[in-house]
């Protein structure tokens, strides 16, 4: 995390346990690894270590956008699930739809993070339900969402990191923008 500066750039400290992040396409974040937006486009499986009866947070977050070297929008929201009680994420609350990653053409790796926050209780989320659209994105900051919903440091991370390919079109034609 601190070599490919997640820590300061998302986070204060590592977590003291790794996700498993696998997608559909067979690719897995291995802390670092470079995979493609082709790779990312359908929602991951994840995994870490729950503990009985608690209910997690999953983010998915960009801290380079619109590039890692003029971050204005830092960070992008890709997804955000909530009230996932252990590993059943299909049982959680989608308050962010997933988009894969959309790095735009020619700005150089994203590092896309996938965080996992243990919450103290189910969740009341204020801010509106994103749909799968990049409304409402951009700017966003997860140690912010976390801190307004009590939810302390994530409990596991993981993060891979892509560059444009010729799906972030597409992605972008279906999304609207």
């Amino acid at each position: 995390m601190e070599q490919h500066e997640v820590v300061p750039d998302v986070l204060s400290a590592t977590p003291p346990g790794v996700a498993e992040v696998t997608w559909p396409s067979g690719v897995k974040a291995e802390l670092g690894n470079v995979v493609t937006p082709t790779q990312m486009q359908d929602i991951p499986q994840v995994s870490w270590d729950t503990e009985s009866g608690a209910l997690y947070t999953v983010i998915m977050t960009d801290p380079d956008a619109p590039s890692r070297s003029k971050p204005k929008y830092r960070e992008w929201h890709h997804w955000l699930v909530h009230d996932v009680p252990g590993l059943d994420l299909s049982k959680g609350k989608t308050h962010a739809a997933y988009i894969g990653a959309g790095p735009p053409k020619g700005s150089g790796l994203h590092r896309y993070v996938i965080l996992i926050y243990k919450q103290p209780g189910p969740l009341t989320i204020e801010e509106p339900a994103k749909p799968r659209s990049t409304a409402g994105r951009a700017s966003w900051k997860a140690n912010d969402f976390a801190a307004k919903y009590n939810l302390g440091s994530p409990v596991a991370a993981n993060f891979v990191q892509a560059e444009w390919d010729d799906y972030v079109p597409k992605l972008y034609e279906s999304l609207g923008s």
